[in-house]
Parts: structure tokens; sequence; C-alpha cells
């Protein structure tokens, strides 16, 4: 039986059918609240979907952010943006309207209906850190006209418009700094780290660090993600943030591409290829913003438990795709 609870909210999800947007979609779904979840399809998939769409309450809308889209809803998480370097460099300059033309037309969204809404940006707003650990006050490292630009300054622009349609018109708004993430519906061509390393170590191929294997990322698993954007959306309208939602956990390259041949018993070999323009040497979050602010949210599951059910997940998809 679907119910809604007594004090439902409407709730937009833009890139709702992707990667994250899916796992948010269930979750405020079952938390009893009307989603409408909004998605171009350039990265998002309806498979990750689907076993919603029976729900009378859930609703799928095909639109593209950089055009305008007018409902009555209560609260807008806006997380429609091609997130790994696969897709946003496949047409950055597409990327970069998604950042700024979303955020803007999803900002006039809000102000016309009164809806708090949230930003899902990103831990590469620090660029390639000189400051490590990461916290929010610091402005980052970022190669403007470099590779990785599309999307580093356009999380940025977005940043900035959401900042000042808050204290020019009264926007409620929330803004999330979201840290390297995965798990199950991740896209197994979309050339994360994770996915990357899972599906080699699963075909037997050759696992391909980048550089010398020593760079590092801190890995959340998206359930983790999911409550501290949930968290976040709930917070004290006062407190808009920017908040980093990531783990405080660091481990090198090597290291994640020797935890995945472990658990997937592979035989895989570590080979090694030139690290890409403006790689990241290191990311890490300072999360005490978060646990203040957010009823002590840190992560909770451990990267082995996570990548055992990631795992699982893409040995699922390549037997159902041979």
């Amino acid at each position: 039986m679907y119910t809604l609870k007594k004090n439902m909210k409407r709730i937009l999800v833009t890139g709702g059918a992707g990667f994250v947007g899916s796992h948010l979609c269930e979750r405020l779904l079952n938390e009893g609240n009307e989603v409408i979840c909004l998605d171009n399809y350039f990265t998002g998939r309806k498979s990750k979907i689907s076993h919603l769409m029976s729900n009378p309450y859930f609703e799928v809308v095909r639109h593209d952010v950089t055009m305008p889209y007018f409902i009555e809803v209560d609260e807008i998480y806006n997380l429609a943006c091609p997130a790994s370097p696969v897709h946003y460099q496949h047409n950055p300059i597409k990327t970069i309207k998604t950042s700024v033309m979303g955020a803007i037309n999803m900002l006039g969204l809000a102000k016309r209906t009164g809806a708090k809404i949230l930003q899902a940006s990103t831990s590469e707003v620090y660029g390639d850190p000189e400051l490590h650990p990461q916290p929010e006050h610091y402005w980052g490292h970022v190669n403007p006209i470099g590779i990785r630009s599309c999307y580093d300054e356009g999380k940025r622009c977005a940043e900035s418009l959401f900042v000042n349609y808050h204290e020019s018109n009264n926007v409620k708004i929330k803004i999330i700094r979201i840290f390297n993430t995965y798990g199950p519906k991740m896209e197994p061509d979309d050339g994360r780290v994770v996915s990357n390393f899972i599906m080699q170590a699963l075909q037997g191929k050759d696992i391909t660090v980048f550089g010398d294997g020593t760079q590092t990322r801190s890995f959340q698993y998206v359930t983790d993600l999911v409550e501290g954007m949930i968290r976040m959306m709930a917070s004290d309208d006062d407190f808009i943030g920017p908040v980093n939602i990531g783990n405080p956990k660091e481990f090198t390259m090597l290291e994640l591409a020797e935890n995945i041949i472990d658990l997937t018993g592979s035989k895989s070999k570590i080979i090694h290829l030139p690290l890409p323009a403006d790689d990241p040497t290191q990311r890490q979050p300072d999360i005490s913003l978060a646990k203040e602010k957010l009823n002590n949210w840190e992560p909770k599951i451990n990267l082995r438990t996570g990548l055992v059910d990631t795992i699982d997940y893409f040995n699922t998809y390549i037997k159902s795709n041979s």
C-alpha cells in the first residue's frame, strides 16, 4: 500500500533518474512524500527508477533544466548535471549551461512558489586543494580554463547564484558540497574510479591506475549522502551552508584497487597510466560543520561493506547484459 504522511510535501528532484537522484527519490517516497522526478536522460536512466513508477505519488517528467519549468512544489533538490569526467567533458558548454541556467531556472521556480531549494554542489569547487583536509571556508585552487573547468566553475557559479538569490530575493536555500560517492546504480562507463576498477576487476581486465596511485580520495556510500541531503533540507532556515557531505576517511587509489581485487577475487593486474590534466592529488572533507549543524551527521557505511554491495550490483549488470 502507498500512503502519504500527514505533513506530506511535494518535492521536485532534478536529475532524479541519475545515480544519486534515484536513491533520493526512493527515500523521499518511502518517507511518505509526493515526488516529481525531472530528468533529460543524458546520464539518467529510466531503469534506475522503473520500480518506483507504480507508486501513484511518483511522477516522472522528461525535461532539461536549461529550459524553464513550472510547477507548484514545497521543496526542490537540484541535482541535475553530469558529474563524472567522461560525461561532463562530452559537451563542456552544455555542462556549464546545465549548472548555470539550471540554477537560474530552479531558483526562479523557488522564488515564485516559496519552495526551499537545495543545491547539490561538489568538492570539485576546491579544485586541486592546497589546504588539506578541505573546510567550507577554503576558497579552492581551480584552473578556470582547464579541462575540468566546465564542471568546477559551473558549480562555483551556481553556488554564487544561490547565495545571491537568497540575499536579494529571500529564497530559502541550502548548499551542500558532495565528495566522492559510490554505490549501486552507478553507470558502468562513467569513468569514475570506483566503477572503473570494479568493472575491470569483474571482467578480468588490467586495472588502470592513473599516476603513481598515491593520490587520495574519500569515498562515501550513496545512502550516507542521501541521509546528509535530507538532514540539510530539514535544517534551520538560517543555516544555508555550504556544508561538506563526504567521508573523512582517506584512501589512495592503490588502496582502493587492492580492496576491489581482494573483494572480487579477481586476477587483474594493476597498470599505471599518465595522470589526466588538473586531476586533484588529494581530496578529503572536513565534516565538523555537518556534525555540528546536521544532528551529528557522519558516514555510517565503511568502504569494504559498501564495495561489496556495489560489486554485487555490477556483477548482476554484467550477467544481465552478456
